[in-house]
C-alpha cells in the first residue's frame, strides 16, 4: 500500500474564534467549557499488562467487525485521563468516521493507582508500545494511528522516533497536539509568574495522586517530602527522577524528550502546536531535527493555546480544529488509496 507524504495531506489551517486570540484565553476557555458527546456509545473497559508490575486501563469504542476498521490510539497529557475533554472530543470525531478508538490512561491515571507498583513519566513509551503490540497481535488490527496531547504528544513522537525505520506494520501514522518535545524548556516556561495557575493545578493533582498512590502502596514512596513540593520540577526531583533511576530532574527531562529521537521518525507524523502556547515554547519546533524532517507535517499556528484550538462552529462540527485535523490526517494514512 502506498504511503502518502505528510505534506500532501491537507488538514487546513487553524482560524481561532476572534475573541480567543490570546494563548491564555484560548487555553482556559477550552479547559473550562462544558462539552457533550452524544454520538459516543458507552465505552468498553480494557486492561493491558504493560510490565510485570504495571497494568493500564483503556476505554475503548469498538465498531462491529473491529478488525476490519482502522484504530486510533489516544494518549492524554500530564495528570489527564481517558475522560479528558480533548480525548473524548477526538474519540467522538474519529468514531463517527469509522475508527475504533482506544483511549489509554497512563499508569495510575484515571483512578488506577492500585493497578501499578510504580509511577509514570513523560517519556515512558514502553506502555503505548506494549498496547500497540497487543492490538496488532491479539486483536489482529492492521491499521493503527497513535495520537497524543501534550505529554501524550511527546510519547507519540518519541515512540515513532524509537521505531525509526522499522515501525510495526500495523502503525500507519502518529499525531501530536501541543507536544512537550523538549521537556526542560516546557517546565522552565511553566515556572514563569504568568503561568502560576497552570503549575498550581498540575502540582495539586500530582500531590493528590501521590497520596492515593501511597494509600495503595504504603512505604513505597518518600511521602514525608511531599510537603516540600511547590513546583513540577520539585515533584520530579523528589519522586519521578529517583523512582526511574534518572540522575535528577534535568537528566530525566533530557532523556524523556522526543527531541532526542525526532530526527529518526520515518512514520508520517502530524505535529500541531501554537506560537501562543503558554508553556510549550515554539522555538523547539523550529529546530532542524524536527522542522527539516520530511516525514513530519508541522502546523505551527500563531494562535491556539495549549491543547485548545477552538475555532468557529460549522454544520456538524463543534469547532475543535485539532481534533478534526488528526482524524483527517489519520484517514489519509490508513486509506491512502481512497484519496
Amino acid at each position: 500500500m502506498p504511503v502518502l507524504a505528510p505534506e500532501t495531506v491537507d488538514v487546513g489551517e487553524f482560524e481561532p474564534l476572534p475573541w480567543l486570540r490570546g494563548g491564555h484565553q484560548m487555553t482556559l476557555f477550552a479547559w473550562a467549557r462544558p462539552r457533550r458527546f452524544p454520538r459516543l456509545p458507552r465505552p468498553a473497559e480494557r486492561f493491558f499488562d504493560v510490565a510485570h508490575d504495571a497494568r493500564v486501563l483503556a476505554h475503548c469504542y469498538w465498531h462491529p467487525a473491529q478488525a476490519t476498521r482502522p484504530t486510533l490510539l489516544a494518549l492524554h497529557g500530564l495528570e489527564g485521563s481517558s475522560r479528558a475533554h480533548y480525548m473524548l472530543g477526538l474519540a467522538d470525531k474519529a468514531f463517527a468516521r469509522g475508527f475504533n478508538v482506544v483511549l489509554l490512561n497512563q499508569r495510575n491515571c484515571g483512578g488506577t493507582e492500585q493497578l501499578s507498583e510504580g509511577l509514570y513519566h513523560s517519556g515512558l513509551t514502553q506502555d503505548p508500545a506494549a498496547v500497540v503490540t497487543e492490538l496488532a497481535d491479539r486483536d489482529r488490527l492492521r491499521a493503527i494511528v497513535v495520537a497524543g496531547y501534550s505529554l501524550g504528544g511527546n510519547l507519540a513522537l518519541k515512540l515513532a522516533g524509537e521505531y525509526g525505520s522499522h515501525p510495526p506494520p500495523a502503525v500507519k501514522a502518529v499525531a501530536a497536539v501541543s507536544p512537550i518535545v523538549e521537556v526542560d524548556r516546557c517546565v522552565e516556561a511553566l515556572e514563569r509568574r504568568q503561568n502560576l495557575i497552570y503549575e498550581w493545578n498540575f502540582v495539586r493533582h500530582l500531590k493528590q495522586r501521590m497520596r492515593r498512590k501511597a494509600a495503595c502502596h504504603p512505604g513505597r514512596f518518600p511521602m514525608g517530602r511531599l510537603q516540600e513540593v511547590r513546583t513540577v520540577r520539585q515533584f520530579d526531583e523528589i519522586f519521578t527522577a529517583p523512582h526511574f533511576g534518572f540522575q535528577g530532574a534535568s537528566d530525566y527531562y533530557y532523556r524523556a524528550s522526543a527531541m532526542r529521537v525526532i530526527d529518526r521518525i520515518e512514520l508520517p507524523a502530524l505535529v500541531i502546536t501554537a506560537a501562543d502556547d503558554p508553556f510549550v515554547p515554539a522555538a523547539s519546533f523550529r529546530e532542524p531535527a524536527l522542522a527539516a524532517n520530511p516525514h513530519i507535517l508541522l502546523k505551527l499556528s500563531p494562535h491556539g493555546g495549549h491543547c485548545a484550538f477552538v475555532g468557529p462552529r460549522t454544520a456538524g462540527d463543534d469547532g475543535y480544529w485539532a481534533e478534526r485535523a488528526i482524524v483527517q490526517f489519520a484517514e489519509a494514512h490508513v486509506n491512502p488509496g481512497g484519496r
